[in-house]
């Protein structure tokens, strides 16, 4: 062991620094992290650098002290930029800082930050920049999550499964303020008289992860009709303006009885409004992960991706996949033109998984 890591092994850090990561998802799968740590130090102050966008979720995570902005662009090297970066925080002096990235860009502002355990998995060939660098086992590492929460360990116990206890990473847990769900509320003309069925039809990632718009509508249909809620239920779509056409499909086929959020709210008006969701359901996107933080009964849809390798975390959560030969491929698009792993996915298997949840939700010894 260097002298570095001795030293940084010593003592409990008392200020770390999150370099987080640039999607929605992740950076709900990261709050896990967060929390593990407050558990081994609940004095451990952390900050998370990362995008703009991400404020909306990191100032509903209770375990963040402060947000600082990473001004520059996904993918953007700026040498410069990222120095002059650096070296403003050596007057913060943090501890420890956390790469939730694995490229070499996201290692250089801790380095030049002069922080003194730089810890993060070897990624794109990040040997002097690291002092505290992990090889990832993607056989023992198989979730996104755990490979996030496995950070908080110290190198020796990283694949230890009695010091680690995989099974039961905490899940994160969003917190909504009653004031700013209102606001949204009446800023959209929205109302909770009649539950809430949202749904997200988007996919960041491309239309090998989109269930068909007519499933969406089918499901949405059944629901509206359903016997045990009087009234029927109402249908909220969320998504960025490039899922709005989507949600117009999905809406003209419902009559128009459904309302288009698609590129209308920030994300944080996002956050308030599925707060109040009856049920979430979703292609495997980060509005799953939100859903399923926010605990919201979650269903999950998926097609070229692994439910395994990014579940919707929590006990109201479920994953609906036909595990086709195929799949998962991981693709953005089909390789073989069919996308059969979602055409062929019908809507009774994701009602059926619903009322699993329903039940669960209603019998005590869940």
């Amino acid at each position: 062991m260097s002298n570095t890591q001795a030293n940084t092994s010593q003592s409990k850090p008392e200020k770390c620094l999150i370099i987080g990561p640039s999607w929605v998802g992740d950076m709900v799968m990261a709050q896990s992290l967060f929390i593990v740590l407050k558990q081994q130090n609940p004095a451990l102050q952390i900050d998370v650098m990362a995008p703009a966008w991400s404020n909306a979720l990191l100032e509903r995570m209770p375990e963040v002290s402060e947000v600082l902005d990473m001004p520059l662009g996904h993918g953007q090297l700026q040498l410069k930029q990222r120095y002059q970066l650096g070296k403003s925080l050596r007057q913060k002096h943090y501890d420890q800082a956390i790469l939730l990235p694995n490229s070499l860009k996201s290692a250089l502002v801790p380095f030049w930050a002069s922080i003194p355990q730089r810890t993060g998995y070897v990624g794109e060939m990040r040997y002097g920049l690291l002092n505290d660098i992990r090889k990832l086992n993607k056989s023992i590492l198989s979730m996104t999550v755990q490979r996030f929460v496995a950070l908080a360990y110290p190198q020796a116990h990283m694949f230890d499964a009695q010091y680690i206890d995989l099974r039961n990473i905490p899940v994160p847990s969003l917190k909504v303020n009653s004031d700013k769900i209102s606001t949204a509320l009446s800023k959209f003309q929205l109302d909770t008289q009649q539950p809430v069925l949202s749904l997200c039809p988007g996919a960041e990632y491309g239309p090998a992860k989109q269930w068909p718009a007519r499933h969406y509508a089918a499901l949405a249909k059944e629901l509206m009709l359903e016997k045990k809620v009087t009234q029927g239920w109402q249908v909220w779509i969320f998504g960025s303006q490039k899922d709005h056409a989507i949600a117009e499909e999905i809406k003209q086929l419902l009559d128009q009885k459904a309302v288009n959020l698609c590129g209308q709210t920030q994300l944080a008006e996002a956050i308030d409004l599925m707060s109040v969701s009856k049920t979430v359901v979703s292609n495997d996107s980060g509005l799953m992960h939100m859903g399923a933080a926010l605990g919201v009964p979650v269903v999950g849809v998926y097609g070229s991706s692994d439910p395994g390798f990014t579940p919707p975390l929590g006990k109201n959560s479920a994953m609906v996949s036909l595990k086709l030969d195929c799949s998962p491929c991981f693709k953005r698009i089909c390789p073989l033109g069919h996308t059969n792993c979602l055409e062929k996915l019908e809507p009774e298997r994701v009602i059926d998984a619903l009322n699993g949840l329903s039940q669960a939700d209603q019998d005590p010894s869940e």
